[in-house]
């Protein structure tokens, strides 16, 4: 496939921070019209873990083990905690990846940067190289509660606006391309436990890595009984792979208060994601993982 017919793409993933960014990241990374520059590890707070951002890293580097990917994807560590403040950016090699890539992006030549957590590198990004915000760099986030009536059905500090409240405010202020996925869309693309069986369970070790670990977390973390889960990241790579599948609202960038809730801001317009095409974004996925089992032994991956 020629270069013309991809599209370049960064992504972000606060990867061991819940269960769906691995179906995320490896949706991405078998779709052959996306060129995946890299993959950054990003931190997911302090509350669950003081390693969080390593805990992403292995998780990355496991998830590329089953993909028999190895050393063919970079990878690089985000910051391993949220920005002090709007000023001062935590360098790391995630955010000088984002920054070097953006340097790549002119005549019509995109770089999506798909952010499944917190907005920490990209907001160092722009605090170490202003420029960036004048390239040709459109931001996805999975992240906010909805706008209007909708953020009431969504109350209290969105999580990943909740790990960097700050960053968020530097990426919304900073004029750059910007389109939204709040928790009232990101949380409607549901699975359930005899559906991924069914899909693509014993079709490959990672198959049965991504149902396991998915089960595993629920079983830890979910206080009520529950045979399902939103994969509430993938939403960034159905964007991606087929952006006309989804419904936008272009509406003027806000600002976040502590508690999550928005604020009147710059007034620069982002896109708001209102729908996406679930059925797409779900049966490509599966039908991508089923294809990568027929092409796979069926030894597991330690």
């Amino acid at each position: 496939m020629s270069a013309v017919a991809r599209r370049r793409v960064i992504i972000d993933t606060d990867a061991k921070n819940e269960a769906d960014d691995q179906f995320a990241v490896v949706h991405a990374l078998l779709s052959p019209t996306l060129d995946v520059r890299g993959l950054v590890a990003a931190h997911f707070g302090d509350r669950r873990s003081d390693r969080s951002m390593a805990e992403s890293r292995e998780e990355i580097d496991l998830l590329l083990r089953y993909l028999d990917l190895g050393s063919d994807v970079v990878v690089a560590n985000g910051a391993a905690l949220a920005i002090t403040d709007e000023s001062t950016p935590r360098d790391s090699p995630g955010a000088r990846l984002i920054i070097d890539e953006s340097k790549l992006a002119s005549g019509g030549d995109k770089l999506y940067v798909a952010f499944l957590g917190p907005l920490t590198d990209m907001a160092s990004a722009i605090l170490l190289d202003p420029e960036i915000v004048h390239r040709d760099v459109v931001v996805i986030w999975i992240g906010g509660v909805g706008y209007g009536d909708v953020a009431l059905a969504s109350p209290g500090l969105e999580f990943n606006l909740g790990n960097d409240v700050a960053a968020a405010n530097v990426v919304f202020g900073s004029g750059m391309t910007v389109w939204q996925v709040p928790s009232n869309v990101y949380s409607q693309v549901s699975v359930g436990y005899a559906e991924l069986e069914e899909k693509i369970g014993g079709t490959s070790p990672l198959a049965d890595y991504l149902i396991r670990q998915l089960i595993e977390w629920n079983a830890t973390h979910h206080p009520e009984p529950i045979e399902s889960r939103s994969l509430g990241d993938s939403p960034a790579i159905s964007l991606m792979l087929y952006p006309r599948g989804a419904q936008f609202r272009i509406v003027p960038a806000a600002r976040f208060g502590p508690d999550g809730h928005y604020l009147p801001g710059t007034g620069n317009p982002i896109r708001v994601v209102e729908h996406v095409d679930v059925r797409f974004l779900l049966e490509d996925m599966f039908a991508k993982i089923r294809r990568f089992g027929g092409k796979q032994p069926t030894k597991e991956t330690r």
